[in-house]
């Protein structure tokens, strides 16, 4: 997330109007308005890499997946975002040809401007929505992605992988993807674990 436009509040109506003429994205967060800041290549690649394996997975499953450029309502007037890859699996989503309400899964690319927001407050406000079961975090400077997903109980368990060899398996989608997949192309490398000191 970016600085916000100016010190002043505005209505998600001013919003949708000022989103309509503008050349850059911006989320909305109860009143204030940010510029979503260009990305990386490797943020980029990343993103393409999950939306091609989601594509493949997905395919005849009545779902669809999405990339940056999609706005999803996290709270109708309060919070609207751009995930980086969102999973929609409803019918009503399919036909809103501008808007994401009952999202399935959501990938957030993490940047040193965005980590904490995306570990916190977004992520706070993702929860509350009722169709979300998975939030994946994936790093931009080592392979490590964190998946979050929600249990019948309605709890949130979480998962970390670090080794290319991982593999992320959500077998409700059809989805294999080991993270070498996820980097793959990208010149991120693995995460190093500094050796153990020597015990004299």
């Amino acid at each position: 997330m970016g600085q916000p436009n100016q010190q002043r509040h505005y209505t998600s109506k001013e919003y949708f109007a000022q989103e309509a003429s503008s050349e850059v994205r911006h989320e909305y967060f109860d009143g204030e308005v940010f510029a979503m800041a260009g990305g990386t290549k490797s943020h980029n690649l990343i993103a393409q890499n999950f939306t091609l394996a989601l594509r493949g997975s997905l395919r005849g499953k009545g779902c669809q997946v999405f990339m940056e450029d999609v706005r999803l309502a996290v709270q109708d007037d309060f919070h609207y975002t751009y995930p980086d890859v969102v999973v929609t699996c409803d019918s009503a989503d399919r036909r809103d040809p501008y808007l994401i309400r009952q999202p399935l899964l959501i990938v957030e690319v993490l940047s040193p401007s965005t980590a904490e927001y995306d570990r916190s407050r977004k992520f706070n406000q993702y929860q509350k929505i009722a169709s979300l079961r998975h939030y994946i975090l994936v790093s931009q400077t080592a392979c490590v992605l964190e998946w979050f997903r929600r249990n019948e109980a309605d709890e949130w368990i979480y998962t970390v992988l670090s080794d290319p060899a991982d593999v992320l398996e959500i077998p409700e989608i059809g989805l294999r993807l080991p993270l070498a997949d996820v980097y793959d192309d990208t010149d991120v490398a693995p995460l190093l674990l500094a050796p153990a000191p020597e015990i004299r």
